[in-house]
């Protein structure tokens, strides 16, 4: 199992959470975000920016985005999910992958993970040159300077380390329950009545 794992060396230790998972917990009441789970690329005193891996686009496939962006290829090689990343920029593509690939602009967000927002790391994924792993997502989710840290504290978002398989399988539907049981619960035990009688 250990080359599942993802480097927990940007943890919690600075009380950031950059290279974490957030998990969205049912009272948070912002229906966006019902049962996600984020990836954190940045965390500090400036604020937050993570990326949604567990939700589907409903409106458009990796073949298709390569077409709109007028990519040609000699036909897909690997077509990767396309998820909905948050709700900023939702024109805009970011790519979580392994650290297998890397270019000038690829973001280093742990010694595992990087994060890549260029035309070219599509046109490599597409020819079967890119990343062992990866997912894409069309926009991200932000927080501006403590914010994520209230919402953490209102208990609106559970963290947990994340892992490989967790962060870039294709198991979307089964994530959010899956990174729950990480953390020790039952997803069955969280609902928004939780607590109310």
């Amino acid at each position: 199992m250990g080359t599942d794992k993802i480097s927990d060396d940007a943890s919690t230790e600075d009380g950031y959470l950059t290279g974490q998972l957030l998990i969205a917990m049912p009272t948070m009441g912002d229906p966006r975000f019902e049962r996600t789970v984020i990836y954190l690329c940045a965390h500090s005193a400036d604020g937050a920016m993570g990326l949604v891996v567990n939700k589907q686009a409903e409106e458009i496939d990796f073949p298709e985005l390569l077409s709109q962006l007028e990519i040609e290829t000699e036909g897909v090689q690997n077509p990767i999910p396309v998820l909905v990343g948050g709700p900023v920029e939702s024109g805009r593509g970011f790519v979580l992958h392994s650290l297998d690939y890397r270019q000038d602009s690829t973001l280093e967000v742990t010694e595992d993970v990087g994060l890549t927002a260029t035309v070219d790391i599509l046109r490599s994924i597409a020819e079967g040159e890119g990343p062992a792993r990866s997912l894409l997502t069309l926009g991200y989710a932000g927080w501006s300077a403590g914010q994520l840290d209230s919402e953490i504290q209102a208990n609106g978002w559970l963290n947990v380390s994340a892992d490989a398989s967790l962060l870039f399988d294709d198991d979307l539907g089964e994530k959010w329950d899956r990174a729950v049981r990480k953390v020790g619960i039952d997803p069955s035990f969280l609902s928004a009545e939780a607590g109310h009688a």
